[in-house]
């Protein structure tokens, strides 16, 4: 392997810019440059970060060792697809396809050439920091909070593919459980899709998850509930507020830590690490983005039956 890796950003949006300016700065990294299908937005994020403007997807992926994605959320399963093709390790930012089926030929690809393909929910890097993953007791209650202020990013999907998602994978990856049954209420605000969602998903094994997102809030809100037999874990991430009424050894200062103030740089950072065999995986993994994104069309076909979407 490359003693510096070349990286790759498809997408010179805001996420675009984020990922090119995380890989300008990790050790061993360099940012080879960027493909945008606005040559010119591509053309800005380089004068910032470095690297070269790419002509297309395939000549990006054909000179760079690992490729970014940072596409609206609609175009992400043709660039992993060709990322995987061409046996690039990947990092997609969520949801990880729209489609079902999508998502499916995704996984099967990247486990079958064995590449180290991520998923960009950035919420993990702080709860493994913290210990939650290791908490020795299955959670029975979680709840999650997720509202912020209209923005023009990400209209392609709905506040359930958009925001929730990210809550929907914590979730699953705090429960060794499956989600056997959802319940769901929302609308659309000011957009096309949905703006705000409540949701309910309870698990096989008892263990019920609570989600309220909103993409048309008055202000930020940013919180997770998690109950456990021997009490429960409250968080606040904006203002890194950490209650915790458990027994756990957590670190509960994890709040004011680089990977929950950095949780992008932590991710692509742990993205690296699997690439080079420094550790097992990556925060998360294609794989958990399809659990993901079954689970977020679960909610949205709840609110189907009931004639809402």
């Amino acid at each position: 392997m490359a003693e510096v890796l070349r990286a790759g950003v498809i997408g010179a949006g805001v996420f675009g810019g984020y990922h090119a300016a995380k890989f300008a700065q990790l050790p061993g990294v360099t940012l080879a440059g960027v493909y945008d299908h606005h040559p010119h937005h591509a053309e800005a994020l380089v004068a910032r970060s470095g690297g070269r403007v790419f002509e297309s997807v395939a000549q990006l992926i054909a000179e760079v060792d690992v490729v970014s994605i940072a596409t609206p959320a609609s175009a992400h399963a043709p660039a992993v697809l060709a990322a995987l093709a061409a046996g690039r390790p990947v990092y997609v930012e969520k949801p990880v396809a729209t489609d079902p089926d999508d998502a499916a030929e995704i996984v099967e690809l990247a486990g079958r050439q064995g590449i180290v393909a991520a998923c960009g929910f950035l919420e993990r890097a702080g709860l493994e920091a913290a210990g939650l993953f290791g908490a020795p007791e299955a959670p029975s209650l979680m709840e999650a909070v997720r509202r912020g202020p209209p923005s023009a990013r990400n209209l392609d999907v709905s506040v359930v593919l958009d925001l929730m998602i990210h809550d929907l994978d914590l979730a699953l990856a705090l429960s060794a459980a499956e989600p056997a049954m959802i319940e769901a209420d929302g609308r659309a605000v000011i957009h096309a899709s949905l703006d705000v969602v409540d949701a309910e998903a309870e698990f096989d094994d008892g263990f019920v998850a609570r989600f309220h997102a909103s993409r048309v809030a008055e202000a930020r809100e940013r919180t997770l509930r998690i109950v456990y037999p021997s009490g429960e874990v409250r968080i606040d991430f904006l203002t890194g507020v950490v209650e915790n009424q458990t027994p756990f050894p957590l670190q509960t200062g994890f709040a004011a830590g680089r990977e929950a103030r950095d949780g992008l740089g932590a991710s692509l950072a742990a993205f690296i690490g699997a690439v080079r065999g420094d550790r097992p995986a990556p925060l998360a993994t294609v794989r958990d983005g399809a659990r993901a994104l079954d689970l977020a069309l679960a909610v949205e076909q709840a609110m189907a039956q009931q004639g809402l979407v």
